[in-house]
């Protein structure tokens, strides 16, 4: 079976990844579980969330992507990431200079976080296009004091913040500017290169999580917003009713989507984050994300039923909701 681009299909991790992990070690609280982005390990009286991502499918700002996506994963768990160690793999042709962009864009991504850069590697890659990024980002916190994304519950609410196709749009914009110029204003196309700014949801995160009332929450990535809730929903082994004209679609996005061929709830999507909230403390939440300047609304709600994944069209009509095999930001790379 040829592997899509992108992350490989679940029934394949399961299969063939999850049955090979090592040994067993008591202090790994969790280990790796679809649809959960990070690893609880118990060190002493704290617990140990450990994340990692590469960063493939970008050119521009790859360094910075790299920190605030393994930030991202950290922050799910509510949890503030703390150490990054990177892996900077670099096409034939690179030179010092690329190294530096890199470096230095890691450097600022990881002080406006507050987190230290420990340790990792660099080299140059016999066979690589173009560089490729991998981080593994770590935070520290008391026992037991986090969520997963697999602790939703029934009739919870889906809360979404920002918008769909955060950094896909942001990706396309600056990777394919040229093209984009012919059917983007030049501040439309500035719009969606600035998107770069909204992808990091440690704020989001963290400001959901100390309010209350947060049972599981999830960054979307590949995939986009429909690949995440499904994760997210079976990590929790239920099913989810979504409303799609709930679902914030930044004109842009859209704009870019429809020249592409490509659906914005495929795209990948770091800088929004889906929290499965408890319904009495919902409206506490949305008004504590609100004082922060995030922007988030209600977008569905958690099932009983796993096998009941489902969108409810503009028209009212209801679907099954799509589970993409690969996100939409390589067929959109793809085409010239």
């Amino acid at each position: 079976m040829r592997l899509p681009p992108g992350k490989i299909p679940v029934d394949i991790l399961k299969k063939v990844v999850f049955s090979n992990l090592g040994a067993k070690r008591r202090e790994v609280i969790l280990g790796p579980t679809a649809g959960v982005d990070g690893a609880i390990i118990n060190a002493g009286s704290k617990s140990l969330i450990v994340s990692m991502d590469p960063i493939t499918g970008a050119i521009d700002k790859i360094g910075w992507l790299a920190v605030n996506v393994n930030a991202n994963d950290v922050a799910t768990f509510g949890v503030e990431p703390a150490f990054l160690f990177s892996c900077m793999l670099l096409p034939k042709n690179a030179d010092e200079e690329m190294v530096e962009t890199i470096a230095k864009q890691m450097n600022i991504a990881a002080e406006e976080l507050g987190i230290a850069i420990v340790g990792g590697h660099c080299e140059a890659t016999p066979g690589l296009v173009n560089p490729a990024v991998v981080g593994c980002i770590m935070g520290l916190t008391e026992k037991g004091k986090y969520v997963t994304a697999a602790g939703a519950k029934p009739t919870d609410n889906l809360v979404l913040t920002k918008s769909a196709g955060i950094e896909g749009t942001a990706i396309l914009a600056s990777d394919r500017e040229q093209l984009l110029q012919t059917i983007l204003t030049k501040k439309e196309l500035s719009d969606a290169k600035s998107l770069y700014k909204q992808i990091s949801i440690v704020p989001d995160a963290l400001t959901a999580y100390k309010t209350g009332g947060v049972t599981a929450m999830h960054d979307p990535t590949e995939g986009g917003i429909s690949g995440g809730i499904h994760e997210m929903a079976d990590a929790s082994n239920l099913g989810v009713r979504i409303f799609e004209e709930k679902i914030p679609v930044k004109m842009e996005t859209r704009k870019i989507c429809n020249h592409f061929h490509i659906d914005p709830l495929h795209l990948i999507a770091s800088g929004a984050l889906l929290i499965a909230t408890e319904i009495e403390k919902t409206d506490n939440i949305i008004e504590s994300l609100k004082s922060k300047g995030i922007h988030a609304s209600i977008i569905g709600e958690f099932l009983q039923n796993p096998k009941e994944r489902i969108i409810v069209q503009k028209n009212n009509k209801t679907q099954p909701l799509q589970k993409p095999s690969s996100d939409h930001l390589w067929k959109a790379l793809a085409k010239q």
